[in-house]
């Protein structure tokens, strides 16, 4: 197979990294890519939110198949634009897609198909209506921007001036243009996150092995929400129980509604839960890989990931095809200095050789430009370094150590990336 990336970051890097593992590969592409997506894929210039050229891009290369890492190219409907095509791609048709695309419509779908989720306060078209019912509320609240943010488009507090100065953020200043001209205001869930990923060729899915991430910028889950500052995966992490549980209340009653609606879904499906006292609540749904989760994740796979997807694509898909690893993968985060703030770009990266020869340790690419043989930073999630073990404890001791020989100018990340993982687990059970 002849097989295109679409996507330029750590997550991206992961699939591409899997990919090359394949002996069905001959050829790998990704689009726009990075500095160390180039040592696995050819990396070819693309823009991902340009879905016809995407679509030219795949005919002229003459991509077999299509894989999409980032959130944009799906909400734009690359899916349709592919099959109107004739070109095979994994990922869900637009009007699926809307799961991710409006917080809103997600909100309202699993309102319509009795998944639980946190009840909603309001649905917001202006900034006053906004400003009224956050003055009602006495206690935590959580305010979502209706549409794409690279996840920064979420609030969580329980100061009304915090709100109040988010609503005008988001919706008077319009930080996040158009995908702030509406807000939705929900209630708080309280307990242990867990990210949930399944793969659906519209018919059938297969679970992934589930993880953890870990949102805020600093440790004990303190200051502004990021894209992901880590994640961990382990064996027996998820209780038997509690995943079917999740499955019957949550996984399928999302499959079989948007199928309903005359959508089938086709492609990765991320649950983000909330393991409240009360079961598993969703908090939001993705319509592709979670991004740093995908990199745990699929180091803990033992199958042939280019095979799954191109069994995905034909509505083939073998569930039993499917496996992973026993023992646990850790990704530790290293972001620039005042990321998800401003920070600084074009700075020197050493330590990857060192790293990457440590046994079971990955350094996924996130953000970085390779200019002759040196690496430099180029976004704010820099690097996504992943150890495997066959515990926990040893696979987050690798990852640490790794991290400790790896520098750049203001270099930031947490060092409690699965530390609390044994507690969330009890607290899950």
């Amino acid at each position: 197979m002849k097989i295109l990336v679409i996507g330029g970051g750590g997550r991206e890097h992961a699939l591409a990294w899997k990919l090359r593992q394949s002996p069905a590969v001959e050829k790998l592409w990704c689009t726009p890519g990075n500095g160390g997506i180039a040592q696995v894929a050819e990396c070819v210039p693309g823009d991902p939110g340009d879905i016809a050229q995407l679509a030219g891009l795949a005919t002229r290369l003459g991509a077999d198949l299509t894989v999409v890492g980032p959130d944009l190219p799906v909400s734009l409907g690359i899916a349709d634009e592919f099959a109107r095509r004739g070109l095979r791609l994994v990922g869900p048709r637009r009007k699926a897609a809307q799961l991710e695309g409006s917080k809103i419509f997600a909100k309202e779908f699993m309102v319509r198909h009795g998944i639980p989720t946190g009840r909603i306060y309001g649905i917001c078209d202006t900034a006053a209506e906004a400003y009224k019912i956050v003055a009602a509320i006495s206690g935590p609240v959580v305010l979502k921007a209706d549409g794409l943010c690279a996840g920064k488009g979420v609030l969580v507090t329980a100061s009304q001036d915090e709100a109040r100065a988010f609503i005008a953020r988001v919706m008077e200043s319009r930080e996040f243009g158009e995908s702030g001209a509406r807000l939705l205001i929900e209630e708080e869930l309280t307990g242990p996150e867990l990210s949930y990923m399944v793969l659906s060729d519209g018919e059938r899915f297969v679970s992934l092995a589930p993880s953890r991430d870990h949102k805020r910028v600093f440790d004990a889950d303190r200051g502004p929400n990021t894209g992901g500052m880590g994640a961990y995966s382990s064996a027996g992490m998820l209780p038997p129980d509690l995943e079917e549980r999740i499955l019957e209340t949550i996984v399928r009653p999302a499959l079989r509604g948007v199928a309903h609606e005359g959508h089938p879904y086709q492609g990765f499906l991320y649950c983000g839960l909330m393991l409240t006292p009360a079961g598993p609540n969703v908090l939001e749904f993705n319509c592709r890989l979670g991004d740093p989760e995908t990199q745990p994740i699929l180091a803990r796979m033992d199958c042939d990931l280019a095979e799954a997807l191109s069994a995905t694509a034909d509505g083939k898909l073998d569930p039993a095809r499917v496996s992973w690893k026993p023992g646990a993968s850790v990704c530790v985060v290293m972001a620039s200095g005042g990321y998800p703030g401003k920070f600084e770009t074009g700075l020197e990266i050493t330590g990857l050789s060192e790293a990457a020869a440590m046994p079971g340790v990955t350094v996924f690419h996130a953000g970085t430009k390779l200019e002759g043989n040196t690496y430099y930073t180029c976004s704010g999630r820099v690097l996504g370094v992943t150890a495997t073990a066959s515990s926990l404890e040893a696979a987050r001791a690798s990852a640490y150590k790794a991290v400790n020989v790896i520098r750049f100018p203001g270099v930031h990340y947490r060092t409690d990336i699965a530390a609390s993982a044994e507690r969330a687990k009890v607290a899950g059970d």
